[in-house]
């Protein structure tokens, strides 16, 4: 699925995203997020770049979008593992431009073709949580990508309205 319709579909360059540019990925997620993300996470990400997990969408040299995910273990499921996205933010004057889709794509495309190899060839579902008001993202990753709603998780964020996300997965083995 490349999302955005052809005509209005933008290019882009992915880009790592490291020490030296994590400050664009607060700025993108500031603007993109109700909440705010403590530094320890733009460490981590920053500690360990890794463009097949995290990397920015750029576009005409700009970044104008960022997704960044981690690898986990499941629970109750010894050695095998799943995709959690933590961010997929599109500042709001580039989205529905097939961004958000692209980043998503190929961060996906990543995992199925690690079939074989590596850690990325352990992970069995994507999951992430969206905020139960925010039906866009909802319905962006079950229409565009085949997640499925799961359960509504009550009180998970601490200082937004409202407080509850859904559980979205998509199993991929």
């Amino acid at each position: 699925p490349s999302g955005g319709s052809k005509e209005n579909s933008l290019p882009v360059d992915f880009g790592l995203i490291n020490g030296d540019n994590v400050e664009q990925l607060k700025k993108i997620n500031q603007a993109c997020f109700p909440v705010t993300y403590n530094a320890n996470f733009y460490d981590e990400i920053a500690k360990k770049p890794d463009e097949n997990l995290c990397k920015f969408a750029y576009w005409n040299g700009f970044a104008v979008g960022a997704i960044c995910t981690r690898l986990e273990p499941i629970p109750d499921n010894p050695g095998r593992n799943r995709l959690y996205i933590m961010t997929l933010g599109v500042l709001a004057a580039y989205r529905n431009h097939g961004i958000g889709s692209k980043l998503v794509s190929s961060t996906l495309d990543y995992i199925i073709e690690s079939e074989t190899e590596g850690k990325a060839s352990t992970v069995d579902e994507v999951m992430l949580h969206v905020q139960s008001s925010n039906t866009d993202a909802i319905n962006f990753y079950v229409e565009k990508f085949g997640f499925e709603k799961g359960e509504l998780v009550e009180n998970y964020y601490k200082r937004i309205d409202p407080p509850h996300c859904y559980v979205l997965r998509k199993k991929l083995r």
